[in-house]
């Protein structure tokens, strides 16, 4: 909007109005005074249209996103907590069972136990929220005396950690909010419920899939992943706890069932050529991370995955001059995907 509110702009208009006959050259007494005034009004110009929009919900960032779409009642996601299963043995290497509120520590980041899944085993919530909780498998360090403990491991994510939901995230569900509004039970509302767990990157809503009054809904995880079991009873009991009787978040009548989404695998073969100084190595690895960045971001909103699209990603990758023979699983084309299944690469096989 004030693109045009240069210094140069500013200080020309400024100059115009000067009485003819007096010395408006460089250097000019007129012009060292007018000069300073430009430049501190083409700065207030600059912020002015960063302030201006800060004001719309398509522009604005951080705080201001907020508090522009507060209206929708559509609110950041918070970080969530990585939730893992923790096993744990006495001296004889037998399952042990701890005391709830227990509390471990590996690689700097603390665990406690929150629930008992089975003799031994147990879901243990990282302290610190955000996606620092999920790559910390392995060997336990208590923090209190257990009696009896010998040793203690993380051996599976069960709910990934979050981070705090990114702009470009809470802008989009902004949109989808006030293009299809939840209300009243439809579609759009149990999809807002599931995503309400921490740990749900994604949910389709299939109505009436098992006869009247029944609904489903399949779930990913924040990695946009099949989501775990432990994963699929939270939303089941933030939903509908007890079938049709409303005592979650559905309406009376309504029998819903959680389910996790069905992971498709997808292997990735082509024969590339390498421009000078490149390995191949290195560039597989940069393929596999840009299928990765792909999958992440359409994972759950394909009906399949596209042929041309994993070339394009391929002929972008540093290193690649040109491609042939692109095979998905096997198979030339395009690799269809059902309605509850989700797209994991297994990984891209390239050869020179």
């Amino acid at each position: 909007m004030y693109e045009d509110q240069t210094y140069e702009a500013l200080l020309e208009r400024m100059l115009s109005r000067v009485p003819e006959g007096i010395d408006k050259r460089e250097g000019s007494i007129i012009y060292d005074a007018l000069a300073p005034a430009a430049a501190e009004m083409a700065q207030m110009y600059i912020e002015l249209e960063i302030n201006n929009n800060l004001y719309f919900a398509d522009t604005a960032s951080g705080e201001y996103l907020e508090r522009s779409i507060a209206w929708s009642g559509v609110t950041r996601a918070p970080a969530g907590k990585a939730q893992l299963r923790g096993v744990f043995y006495n001296n004889a290497g037998e399952l042990l069972d701890i005391p709830l509120g227990s509390r471990f520590s590996r690689e700097l980041i603390n665990f406690t136990a929150a629930e008992k899944l089975s003799p031994g085993n147990y879901r243990m919530v990282c302290e610190m929220a955000g996606d620092e909780g999920n790559q910390t498998l392995g060997a336990l360090l208590p923090i209190d005396y257990i009696a009896g403990l010998a040793r203690g491991e993380l051996r599976e994510l069960l709910v990934p950690g979050t981070d705090a939901e990114d702009d470009e995230s809470l802008r989009q569900r902004y949109y989808a909010a006030a293009r299809r509004p939840s209300t009243s039970g439809n579609k759009y509302h149990y999809m807002e419920w599931a995503q309400q767990i921490s740990g749900v990157g994604g949910a389709r809503v299939f109505p009436l899939w098992n006869g009247p009054k029944t609904v489903k809904v399949v779930i990913v995880d924040a990695d946009m992943r099949p989501a775990t079991p432990v994963l699929v009873e939270q939303v089941q009991k933030h939903i509908d706890p007890l079938p049709g009787q409303g005592e979650g978040q559905a309406p009376v009548g309504a029998v819903v069932t959680v389910a996790a989404a069905i992971g498709k695998s997808i292997g990735v073969a082509a024969k590339v050529s390498l421009a000078a100084g490149y390995s191949l190595q290195p560039v597989i690895d940069a393929f596999a991370a840009k299928l990765e960045t792909y999958r992440l971001e359409k994972a759950f909103d394909r009906s399949y995955i596209s042929s041309s699209v994993i070339g394009s990603l391929l002929l972008s990758t540093d290193g690649v001059v040109d491609y042939s023979n692109l095979l998905l699983n096997g198979k030339t084309g395009n690799v269809t995907l059902g309605e509850t299944e989700v797209p994991l690469f297994t990984g891209a096989t390239l050869e020179v």
